[in-house]
């Protein structure tokens, strides 16, 4: 096994503070979801980071099979948090793909291989309810 790459990140003030990468590129305010604040959240943080993945794992399984992977190619990710009386709070998402130009059942076929793929899949596997469709 090799690490390919390090993200590093601290963040101070929770839900209501800020998060900054050990090279600055990454600078951000947080807010509570549904706050006035300004800044964002990490439920948006991690739809953004897994969709970008699963995009990426995407192109790769098109490559497996020689499909040239549209250039139009997206991937919205809705990512709640929620809260009940028996696991207290959870994350559960939903992956929606858009691969414009492309036969349904060759887009989902696409989109299950990527999910197969997709370090942010295998990370929630079994850990969050996650639906991914191909549109």
């Amino acid at each position: 096994m090799s690490i390919l790459y390090t993200g590093k990140t601290t963040t101070t003030g929770g839900r209501n503070g800020q998060s900054r990468s050990d090279d600055s590129r990454l600078d951000i305010k947080l807010s509570l979801p549904g706050s006035p604040g300004v800044g964002t959240n990490p439920e948006q943080l991690f739809a953004a980071g897994w969709s970008a993945c699963f995009l990426g794992a995407m192109g790769r399984a098109a490559e497996e099979i020689g499909v040239k992977l549209p250039a139009d190619a997206s991937v919205a990710a809705e990512v709640d948090l929620g809260a009940d009386a028996e696991q207290g709070f959870f994350l559960q998402a939903r992956l929606n793909v858009s691969l414009p130009g492309l036969e349904h059942a060759l887009a989902q076929s696409l989109v299950d291989r990527a999910h197969q793929i997709c370090p942010y899949s295998k990370a929630t596997r079994g850990n969050i309810q996650a639906v991914v469709t191909a549109l």
